[in-house]
Formats: C-alpha cells, structure tokens, sequence
C-alpha cells in the first residue's frame, strides 16, 4: 500500500508530490522507475486517445490537489460557468483550487504534503483570523492569517515546525512569520508560479463533452 502514490505518479508520468519530501530525494520512484508500473517493466508509455489524454490530464491535477471527484468537478463546472465571461479560465480554476484553506496551509510549508493538510484543517489545528476554520475547502483571501491553533503547539507532529518553517521558501503569494508559526495572504497566486502538472485547456474539453 504504500508505494501506491508512487505507482500514481509513475503510471501518469509526471511528479504529483504526494510523498512529501522523498519526492524531492533520490529515492523518488518517478526518478528511479520512470516508466509506467507493470509486470517486467521499463515498456513504453503506448499512445493514447485524444479521450485518454484529456482524462490522464484530469488525474493529474485532481490528486495534485488531493480532491475527490465530486469536489474537483464541482470546481471545473463553476469555471467552465464563467467560460468567455473571463480572460483566463485557467487561471481561474488554479486559483480557486490555491485558494482553499489545505492547500494554503501546505503552501505556507506547515506540513509535507495536501493531504496531511486536509487531515489537519479538519481536525481544528489552524485558525483563520483567530478563529477555528476545519473545513478544508474553506477559501481564503487577501489579507487573511493563517496560524497554528495554540493547543496544537506543544503536539509532536509540530514540535519541529518552527525550525522548518526558518529554512522554508513560500510562494510570493504568501509570507510566513516563523516565530509566530503564521502565515499572511498578500495576494492571489499566478498560473507561471503555481505551474500545475496538466493541461488545463485538455481538462475543460474533458468535462465539455
């Protein structure tokens, strides 16, 4: 069970970060097998339909973003919605999708990976504006704080937090205080930054049909 996000990501070919920091390592599967998962291995990835791409596509940025099918196409029909009412829909959707309270607080570098994120949002470990938000799909906006929940402090899961967050990197959309184990929202984040794994116009055409 374990090497099964591995298995993910060497099946779609592509790095879907769902392993924290081995994924960054040597030890990442994709960078040690990078051909698809199978009985003897190392064949080539076959050619796929215009229909299979638009879906390989669609399974990439869903599990990127570690959402279940249901949310992740509720998502796409709100952008798809305002389709030709907005300059970007692609970038709209990358947006929505960074917006949500799990991935922020993945972003700020609080935890390893998304869906450690949406565990911990759920279980009432961050405050939003001081107050207890544990709902993962929360959105947040401009101006917002971020903090870990003063009672979740002192658990083990944190106890390395804040010297982690001293050698951590946030996007420039966001700016972390690691003494105060917070983080701010300064804006709102771009598609060039966020660079997501799949094609965003193939995932539009995959939910049009």
């Amino acid at each position: 069970m374990k090497n099964n996000k591995c298995k993910i990501c060497r099946r779609l070919g592509v790095k879907l970060f769902l392993k924290g920091d081995r994924c960054f390592s040597t030890k990442c599967a994709l960078v040690r097998r990078s051909y698809p998962p199978g009985e003897k291995g190392k064949r080539r990835r076959r050619r796929i339909s215009e229909y299979g791409k638009e879906l390989q596509e669609k399974q990439k940025l869903k599990i990127w973003y570690h959402l279940k099918e249901k949310q992740f196409r509720s998502y796409i029909k709100e952008v798809l919605d305002k389709r030709g009412q907005v300059e970007d829909a692609g970038a709209l959707l990358i947006r929505k999708l960074e917006s949500r309270l799990d991935n922020v607080v993945f972003r700020m570098g609080f935890v390893f990976s998304r869906k450690q994120a949406r565990q911990l949002v759920s279980h009432g470990h961050f405050l939003v504006n001081g107050k207890k938000v544990d709902f993962p799909s929360y959105k947040v906006k401009k101006g917002d704080i971020i903090s870990l929940n003063s009672r979740s402090q002192k658990k083990i899961i944190f106890e390395n937090l804040p010297t982690i967050l001293k050698k951590y990197s946030p996007p420039s959309w966001l700016k972390v205080d690691a003494k105060k184990l917070e983080g701010k929202v300064l804006g709102e984040p771009s598609l060039e930054e966020v660079a997501p794994p799949a094609e965003i116009s193939a995932i539009f055409e995959f939910y049009s049909r």
